[in-house]
């Protein structure tokens, strides 16, 4: 999908002109750079010392790429190759935390654009954590488990080298859930011969993992959506949500949605996807996705009075609060203009930049209220985060108290974007306040580290 992007202010133009020439045809990369160097003038023009340390330029270009070959070999004992990658771009706040994608679509541009973002992410949370992100262009869709673990223990033969719980803490992402990182577990903890519980998160319960792991990315999304709309004495009770998406995002998005009394009533897949006017019935849906791993059209067959519309996605079904929790540019303009026309009052991005500048544009003019994915969906990492201390210590949190430290970090990144905002003059634009604030916190760590 094609972008239009805005002209920049001068204070940073040569900085992305730069990103473009030393990275010409890494489309999402250029988009994120792009997003974070509109919004954060102000911060600079506060802040001179950061342009005179050359903050931009090293902020803009990772700490290390790494890029690897992952053989395997299938069912049928062909040998398939794909390519792997680790990209640490800041470790200024903490060690490199991020997911690991496992999806066709992966590639050097997307892994590059998701650790920029994630550096920012989790700067906002508070937690010590620096930016990184993972993965490879394996589609575990539709591969058996054996074939499933032995991608993911030569995947690690590789990674292991470059991580660790001081070093780089990778997660799950897209088409990495439990079953991926369990098989990435016990290969680290074969070849290190060490049982190192906090190098990767999103583990199971019972060896390592934390509470509400699983669900803070949806429900973190929708404790921010609560917050956005209590600025303006609104609460989520009776809204129509739309969610797009059918994996963990969306499913517990779609759960916490409900039990905070909204209506859900759409989920999504790369094949269409249903509207059930009643309300998602979330364990169906989890039974369809997380159990049977079936395409989302068996929701309809199973719950008649659903409906499936293939080949489509769900912003032309009227709506109140919308949160994309599928994948990138998943709005664009045209999909902005029919969810403003369908009288939708907040967006909120689950999944990682999934509107386009220009959709971006659509709702701040309609006076939208909208969250970016950095401050939105910065509910699953936090967790992570949390999982950490809880490893570092041997601990284990029940999931009220877990639920409830999540609660407090999102009411915390909503409140840092907010006021970040306002306090830059751009009061209730949550891109700017996000930016603003993530990209403050992590340019100071290194002004105070010297240049390294």
């Amino acid at each position: 999908m094609t972008t239009i992007l805005t002209a920049l202010p001068s204070s940073v133009r040569s900085v992305y002109d730069d990103v473009v020439a030393r990275n010409p045809h890494e489309p999402e990369f250029l988009q994120a750079v792009h997003e974070v160097l509109d919004s954060i003038g102000p911060v600079l023009d506060e802040h001179p010392e950061f342009v005179d340390a050359g903050i931009l330029e090293r902020l803009v270009e990772p700490e290390r790429q790494i890029m690897f070959r992952v053989p395997w070999v299938d069912d049928d004992g062909l040998l398939r190759v794909n390519r792997g990658y680790r990209i640490q771009f800041n470790s200024a706040l903490g060690p490199y935390k991020g997911g690991l994608r496992f999806h066709p679509s992966v590639n050097l541009s997307i892994i590059k654009f998701l650790g920029f973002e994630q550096t920012f992410k989790n700067a906002l949370t508070g937690q010590g954590i620096g930016g990184g992100k993972g993965g490879s262009d394996f589609d575990p869709h539709g591969r058996s488990d054996a074939e499933v673990m032995r991608f993911c223990q030569s995947f690690m033969s590789e990674l292991y080298r470059h991580i660790g719980e001081h070093t780089d803490v990778p997660a799950g992402d897209i088409g990495v859930g439990g079953r991926e990182i369990g098989y990435l577990f016990g290969m680290y903890r074969r070849i290190t011969n060490r049982h190192e519980s906090g190098v990767l998160t999103g583990k199971g319960i019972g060896w390592g993992g934390a509470e509400v792991r699983t669900e803070a990315t949806g429900y973190g999304a929708v404790f921010f959506v609560q917050e956005m709309l209590a600025v303006h004495g609104d609460t989520l009770e009776g809204k129509r949500v739309g969610v797009s998406g059918s994996g963990n995002v969306a499913i517990y998005a779609i759960d916490k949605a409900r039990q905070l009394g909204g209506l859900p009533v759409t989920a999504s897949d790369s094949s269409g996807y249903v509207i059930d006017d009643a309300g998602i019935d979330v364990d169906l849906l989890r039974q369809l996705k997380e159990v049977e791993r079936v395409r989302i059209s068996e929701y309809a067959v199973r719950r008649p009075r659903a409906r499936f519309i293939p080949g489509a996605q769900p912003w032309e079904v009227p709506m109140d609060v919308a949160i994309p929790s599928a994948t990138q540019n998943e709005i664009d303009e045209h999909a902005a203009r029919a969810l403003v026309e369908g009288g939708v009052r907040a967006v909120a991005e689950g999944a990682n930049m999934p509107s386009t500048p220009e959709a971006v544009e659509v709702f701040q003019s309609a006076g939208v209220l909208f969250g970016p994915g950095k401050a939105v969906n910065a509910g699953g990492v936090a967790t992570s985060a949390l999982e950490m201390t809880q490893n570092a210590g041997r601990e284990r949190w029940s999931f009220a108290d877990s639920e409830h430290r999540l609660r407090a970090i999102m009411r915390d990144v909503h409140a840092a974007s907010f006021t970040a905002a306002r306090r830059y003059g751009h009061e209730g634009d949550y891109v700017v306040g996000a930016n603003c604030a993530g990209f403050e916190r992590v340019a100071k760590a290194m002004l105070a580290q010297g240049v390294i």
